[in-house]
């Protein structure tokens, strides 16, 4: 029971790191290979371009942001995350590029307007932890220009996950992001264990 209740508790921490246990989730989830892999590759499907405004929702230690600013070297930037912890983990790894990219403290249904349209949206791992995600997905359409894009990926993490366990996952991000009105919606799949599955939309133009 005490193993179960540990478990459950990092987990936990995964999804919301706070305190002593949610650094060493972000230590965690910052040098796991795998989880490099899959936010580089779901940036460069994005294919930012260096003039863009991009969001990251629940950006973890701040590896795909340091990614982005990268690409968008005249753009700006943007980050909301609900964890204090990772906000200052972010920042830490993205101080480099802190003149092009805002990090901002707030769940993802208190976003802020970021002023003008975006040009891009992405969440790897974390819509499956949103709070009413097909509302979520509608309003972050609403923050889109007409042909911005979205990217949502998925590497399921419950024991026993497989490549069905991905297939799963993608169609359910789908049929998110249909509802929501995005279109030309296509899945992409990195080859990890378990594999990556990210669905990219488009707003209606």
């Amino acid at each position: 029971m005490a193993k179960t209740g540990l478990k459950q508790r990092m987990i936990e921490q995964f999804h919301h790191p706070r305190g002593i246990g949610g650094r060493v989730a972000g230590w965690v989830m910052a040098h796991r290979g795998s989880n490099r892999q899959r936010n580089i590759w779901v940036v460069g499907l994005l294919d930012v371009q260096p003039e863009e405004r991009v969001l990251e929702v629940g950006f973890g230690p701040g590896i795909a942001l340091g990614e982005l600013a990268a690409r968008a070297t005249r753009g700006r930037v943007y980050g909301v995350d609900h964890s204090a912890v990772m906000v200052q983990r972010a920042s830490r790894r993205t101080r480099a590029a802190a003149d092009r990219i805002e990090l901002i403290h707030a769940s993802v249904d208190r976003l802020p307007s970021f002023g003008e349209p975006l040009d891009a949206v992405l969440a790897v791992n974390s819509s499956g932890f949103w709070p009413d995600p097909p509302q979520r997905l509608r309003e972050l359409r609403g923050l889109l220009r007409p042909g911005g894009r979205i990217a949502l990926a998925s590497q399921p993490r419950c024991p026993g996950a497989e490549r069905d366990t991905t297939t799963r996952a993608a169609g359910e991000l789908q049929n998110l992001l249909a509802k929501a009105g995005f279109t030309d919606l296509r899945v992409e799949t990195l080859d990890l264990d378990p594999p990556v599955a990210c669905v990219l939309g488009v707003t209606p133009r």
